[in-house]
């Protein structure tokens, strides 16, 4: 295999083509069919379920389980982000994250409430799997394009996952809708989740095959390799009191990303509970119809917003999706038709993407001139988990004791408030030669 040069469109678009790969996970598994089948495995109106020696409300179970995954993949992410670093080979740590997250997706095809255990590691292994293979991808994006690739080839690799989980989700959605009974439908369901973890692990190949293995020469490991990830996040965190920009944009992606992945989280099991729905069947079609508008709306979204940053900024055009989003969260809370899901579920594909995209590539041109790339991204990422935990945990606590998911829901328009007004606190100017901004 020949080494390819920093951006080469084949190198681009390998990178790239990992997010065609795993995306089947966030649509599939996150977004729409597991939600669906989750609920259905509860036939009383209660919903409630026991686990962990309590008993739960269906929906702050998931939720619950979802933030301690955020929680863990936090936590690891700088020792692993560590050791590879220093033995230079960030690719075996991506394959294995992969792999991981492909078995735990194959494993939900047993997933039953009566044992709810052992279902919930199958659950666990997908979604560390799935996060916790980004802070290695993710940390490729400067490694292998310049600074004015960066929007466009990150929005063009969440086109790509758009596209081609939208593929899959199709095939998954044909298979549920050919059969007639309930249980037939959960069986579809189940061998969807099997497709899933093939997806992505065999389309990951081509991005196997092509990236380098990292940017490090040293191989040797010592005794004091498991702590390196943390000291080198330390290290950043010094780095950014030299760096307002970045700080202040680490600040404000904090607290926004925290409410848009928890809406992106929740979103299908607050359809499926919230919406007056006529009947199951119209709740099952409905709801994945639903992701499916997101997934081919948020292709444009990723697309415009990577023109509309071009035109008026990245910080600007951050300002401007915060606000849509802070607006969707006011409409959620009066939401009860089908009509007003699907609505939602437009604007919200307008948005999702762009701001994924955009808050990515933006942090990567903010970043200083480094090799090291990986300490940076694994930074970035540990701040989305953290911030994904407190989300979900407050997300979760109000539905737990509030009986309703509509509170929650809206209790997330503070977050996008105080995300926009810590936007505004960006410094501005050029990106390519502003490091250090004063106030």
């Amino acid at each position: 295999m020949r080494k390819l040069k920093k951006g080469s469109k084949k190198l681009l678009n390998a990178w790239a083509f990992y997010d065609w790969a795993n995306s089947v996970y966030t649509l599939t598994i996150a977004s729409s069919i597991f939600p669906i089948f989750y609920s259905a495995l509860f036939v009383s109106e209660l919903k409630k379920v026991h686990a962990f020696g309590f008993e739960f409300k269906s929906t702050a179970l998931i939720t619950f389980v979802t933030a301690f995954t955020f929680l863990v993949v936090a936590f690891i992410s700088p020792i692993l982000s560590g050791v590879a670093d220093y033995i230079g080979n960030k690719k075996t740590f991506l394959k294995f994250f992969c792999y991981l997250g492909s078995a735990g997706c194959m494993g939900l095809y047993w997933f039953s409430l009566e044992h709810i255990h052992i279902s919930l590691l199958f659950y666990f292994m997908g979604l560390i799997g799935y996060w916790g293979s980004l802070v290695y991808y993710n940390s490729y994006l400067p490694d292998i394009a310049f600074p004015e690739q960066q929007d466009r080839i990150s929005a063009r690799g969440f086109s790509m996952g758009y596209i081609g989980s939208v593929i899959l989700l199709i095939v998954n959605l044909f298979m549920v809708m050919s059969q007639e009974g309930g249980e037939a439908k959960m069986e579809m369901m189940r061998y969807s989740f099997i497709t899933v973890g093939l997806w992505w692990a065999l389309f990951s190949q081509y991005t196997f095959y092509w990236l380098p293995k990292g940017v490090s020469e040293r191989h040797k490991i010592t005794k004091t390799i498991l702590l390196n990830g943390f000291r080198e996040l330390q290290s950043v965190w010094k780095d950014l009191k030299q760096n307002l920009r970045l700080k202040r944009f680490l600040y404000a992606f904090f607290v926004f990303s925290m409410a848009v992945q928890t809406i992106m989280l929740v979103a299908v099991y607050f359809g499926e509970e919230e919406i007056a729905w006529n009947s199951n069947e119209e709740k099952t079609s409905g709801l994945i119809v639903s992701i499916l508008v997101i997934q081919l709306v948020a292709v444009i979204g990723a697309i415009l917003t990577s023109k509309a940053s071009e035109k008026f900024g990245n910080i600007r055009t951050l300002i401007s999706v915060n606000l849509i989003w802070m607006v969707l969260c006011v409409y959620a809370f009066f939401m009860i038709t089908p009509t007003d899901f699907y609505i939602a579920a437009g604007i919200v594909g307008l948005v999702m993407g762009g701001i994924q995209s955009l808050a990515r590539s933006t942090y990567s041109k903010f970043l200083p001139p480094t090799e090291d790339t990986t300490s940076y991204f694994s930074f970035y990422d540990v701040a989305e988990k953290i911030g994904i935990v407190i989300g979900m945990i407050i997300y979760g606590a109000i539905d737990q004791f509030t009986g309703s998911m509509r509170n929650a829901i809206l209790f997330l328009v503070i977050f996008f408030l105080i995300g926009i007004f810590l936007l505004f606190k960006v410094p501005r100017g050029p990106i390519s030669t502003q490091k250090n901004h004063p106030n």
